[in-house]
């Protein structure tokens, strides 16, 4: 369990998941402020389906499936 635990820390820390979280944090901040601009939106749309397109394709490689 540590191990895993270590694990998941690990992936959470690469660059990839740096920049979802900050752009999540940006995006919160600005809904809850009213300042969410087209182009903003355009962008988090992509790097989000970008992320989560690519951990999906990883779990699929490992045999996982998606559902």
């Amino acid at each position: 369990m540590k191990k895993t635990l270590m694990e998941r820390l690990a992936r959470l820390l690469c660059v990839k998941s740096m920049v979802t979280l900050i752009l999540t944090v940006v995006f919160s901040i600005m809904a809850l402020t009213g300042e969410i601009g087209q182009d903003f939106m355009t962008v988090y749309t992509v790097i989000i389906a970008f992320y989560f397109g690519t951990q999906l394709e990883r779990t699929a490689q490992k045999g996982g499936g998606a559902g």
